[in-house]
């Protein structure tokens, strides 16, 4: 009677998050950037295209040429990408000024953000209490920048609850959100603004786009189905660090790589279960290397 061999081990299990990746936003970018270049050969665009440096050496090497306002003022002549981050008015005024045609970009998202800010503060001239318009984000993100522009820069902006100590909570409130932060985020804003304001009126708008919010609990859920957690962004990525820190809050073995050089192997030791997931600005090429490389260890 012959006995059975022993069942082989199944081997590790290593599961690209689907709902990471580019959103919609980026996608359309770089779909114009590409088509563009397939067309010329070359363009400009105004600030990285994408906060990831893989993909915009990529997109390099095709000819995109990445530049910065200082640089787009001794342009003239040329087309020049906006990213779906937007702009300020200024920089519309400047390639009108310098005939450079614009490949806008912009997200639908933001450039809606853009016109009810805009909005809002054209009105409030009329107001007998001008209201103050806050922006909850990041102090010197391209896309705060922007919505800031469109109140000739009275808007303030504020990261936290502590920075909502230099308000004046006796005017009129009107309460903005940077398209990327996190829902959890803008509710406590709203919440301390509620118990410190005695007077006037506080009006708040949920402007945060739903595909980066709904990542916050889907790569939670993500992150707990797995052993270990491999984490692909760019280090300039608000999103990708906001989202790492959902992973590490939920499995302490997450580690945050920019490329699929930065794996360590005694990282994955032991493990039976990996799982690869990135932000909103993270290719899913880079993806599928960082997946190619946890195959070879």
């Amino acid at each position: 009677m012959n006995t059975p061999e022993p069942s082989k081990p199944s081997g590790r299990r290593i599961e690209i998050d689907s709902g990471s990746g580019f959103c919609h936003g980026v996608v359309a970018a770089i779909r114009k950037a590409e088509e563009e270049l397939a067309r010329s050969g070359s363009l400009y665009c105004l600030g990285d295209i994408v906060h990831n440096s893989t993909e915009v050496e990529r997109l390099r090497k095709k000819g995109l040429r990445t530049i910065t306002h200082s640089d787009m003022a001794r342009l003239s002549d040329v087309k020049v990408l906006l990213r779906a981050h937007g702009e300020p008015p200024s920089t519309y005024r400047m390639a009108a000024d310098n005939n450079i045609e614009i490949i806008d970009a912009t997200c639908p998202v933001v450039l809606m953000l853009q016109k009810r800010i805009k909005a809002a503060y054209d009105d409030s001239h009329s107001s007998a209490r001008k209201p103050l318009i806050l922006i909850y984000g990041k102090n010197g993100h391209a896309e705060v920048n922007g919505l800031v522009a469109q109140t000739d820069g009275e808007a303030v902006v504020v990261q936290t609850v502590e920075d909502l100590d230099a308000i004046d909570f006796s005017r009129d409130i009107l309460l903005y959100s940077q398209t990327t932060k996190s829902l959890q985020g803008f509710n406590e804003i709203i919440a301390e603004i509620r118990r410190r304001k005695s007077s006037g009126s506080f009006e708040y708008f949920d402007t945060i786009c739903r595909q980066v919010a709904n990542r916050m609990p889907k790569i939670r859920e993500f992150a707990s189905a797995h052993e270990v957690v491999i984490f692909v962004s760019g280090r300039q990525s608000s999103n990708g660090h906001a989202l790492f820190e959902e992973c590490r809050r939920v499995n302490s073995r997450s580690y945050f790589v920019e490329r699929a050089d930065d794996i360590r192997p005694q990282w994955i030791a032991g493990a039976e279960s990996v799982g690869v997931c990135g932000a909103t600005s993270t290719p899913g090429w880079l993806m599928d290397e960082v997946k190619s490389r946890l195959e070879t260890l």
